[in-house]
């Protein structure tokens, strides 16, 4: 009977029959590593003594050895799960309802971002007289905001070097072994993205003789780590802190934020699927602007008579 099915064996079942190709892999992925967690936590829990009890047992578990965010997106796989279950009538209640999500203490990340002297003295360490290099890579990131694979899927045929423009409609699928293009993480990821002319110069140039439809920076197998660790070197060789390269992402966007641009220019910039994940993501430089901005109106306010 299926009440008498552990549970890690229906996740099983249900992520196999749901959620296998019908996500990207990167995000089915995921959903394999809550499974790995399910047999460790809970090897011996059937369907049928699911209760709200031992469900919050189980998340509290889990999150004696991970951060809030995470805790709540294996909450959300075995929500899935169970809520299926529950509407096939093969549970009778839900188990999850009113389910609290805790976690350990937030940890202190790397820098995040650079200034704009920072970022200035990184772009003065990159050379970028030789061909195809990592610095390329990195300063179209830092130029454009791009996410690593968006980057990584970049062709000489995406840039309109007479408008000015750059397309991104595809990123590189660097985790899997083969790689290959791959669709953007969103709709709203497809997009394009002014460039400076000074950008548009550079890589003209280093595109000249390139394939028009070939990635500009795969040759092999790529690893995040790899660029990452050269990025460290850069970081520390300019003397500024060391950030990620997903950092550079994180550093163009606030730049534009701090420079005046509006939060919804810089969504559609970043190709976020709304605003909200713009303003959440860099709530404490919106918060310094609205600081400031309070200090404008009063002073404007004084100032009438």
């Amino acid at each position: 009977m299926v009440q008498d099915t552990k549970f890690y064996q229906y996740f099983y079942q249900w992520m196999r029959l749901y959620k296998l190709d019908a996500v990207r892999p990167v995000t089915y992925q995921k959903y394999q590593m809550s499974y790995k967690q399910l047999v460790t936590l809970a090897p011996e829990l059937k369907m049928s003594e699911l209760t709200r009890l031992n469900y919050q047992q189980l998340l509290n578990d889990y999150a004696e050895t991970h951060e809030r965010q995470t805790t709540m997106d294996f909450h959300r796989h075995l929500k899935g799960a169970l809520l299926d279950a529950l509407e096939e009538g093969l549970i009778d209640r839900d188990p999850t309802r009113k389910a609290i999500i805790k976690g350990t203490k937030h940890r202190q990340h790397k820098t995040k971002f650079l200034h704009q002297y920072e970022l200035q003295a990184l772009l003065n360490e990159l050379t970028l007289d030789e061909g195809v290099n990592w610095d390329y890579f990195i300063l179209l990131i830092a130029k454009t905001g791009l996410r690593f694979a968006e980057a990584l899927g970049v062709t000489p045929d995406d840039f309109d070097f007479a408008h000015q423009i750059l397309t991104v409609n595809k990123t590189w699928d660097y985790k899997s072994a083969t790689g290959g293009f791959a669709p953007t993480k969103n709709n709203s990821s497809v997009r394009k993205v002014p460039l400076d002319w000074q950008t548009v110069i550079q890589f003209s140039q280093l595109t000249k003789h390139l394939p028009d439809d070939q990635p500009i920076f795969v040759q092999g197998k790529v690893y995040n780590d790899t660029v990452n660790h050269y990025l460290e070197r850069l970081c520390q060789r300019a003397q500024v802190p060391v950030i990620s390269v997903h950092g550079l992402r994180h550093t163009h966007a606030s730049l534009l934020l701090y420079a005046g641009v509006s939060i919804a220019s810089v969504a559609r910039r970043l190709g976020h699927s709304n605003m909200t994940t713009t303003q959440q993501t860099y709530i404490h430089i919106i918060q310094e602007l609205e600081n400031q901005d309070n200090d404008k109106v009063m002073k404007h306010l004084a100032s009438l008579i």
